[in-house]
């Protein structure tokens, strides 16, 4: 997906160019395009006054921000420790497979994002994943199969 800092001007005048907005900034740009390019990055820093190593703390320190391009679809694998105990592990390995990624990757037509996250809430539930706001409880291989069917 391309930028167009014509919408990151937008989204940084929709808070009045306000550098105490800046992580709500860098939420809707990234939710607008999926991840933090360096333009843009870059772009925001300018019209914020802010230096460009600021930004980079900030995207740098919250795990939730992405500096490298993201798949439509993002897919959670729980490894919290309730998680871990009950299997995540081998459930990250069916996700693995089943999307054909590893860990923290994208797939190169940018439609699926795996990603592994400390706890997602629901320990009693472990080992769970989500993708596109439905969490699963430890989900087989084929219903992992029909979920990226359904997102395709």
């Amino acid at each position: 997906m391309s930028y167009s800092l014509a919408k990151v001007d937008e989204i940084i005048d929709h808070y009045g160019a306000d550098a105490e907005a800046l992580i709500q900034i860098l939420l809707d740009i990234q939710h607008e395009f999926r991840w933090l390019s360096r333009e843009t990055l870059l772009h925001t820093a300018d019209r914020l006054g802010l230096p460009m190593n600021h930004l980079y703390n900030v995207t740098t320190f919250y795990k939730h921000f992405s500096l490298i391009p993201q798949g439509r679809h993002a897919v959670s694998v729980c490894v919290g420790t309730a998680c871990h105990v009950r299997g995540a592990t081998q459930l990250l390995n069916r996700v693995s497979q089943g999307l054909k990624l590893s860990p923290d990757e994208t797939s190169a037509d940018e439609k699926f994002s795996l990603k592994t996250v400390s706890c997602l809430g629901c320990c009693a539930l472990g080992p769970v994943m989500v993708i596109e706001g439905k969490y699963m409880s430890n989900p087989t291989a084929n219903e992992i199969a029909e979920i990226v069917e359904e997102c395709e």
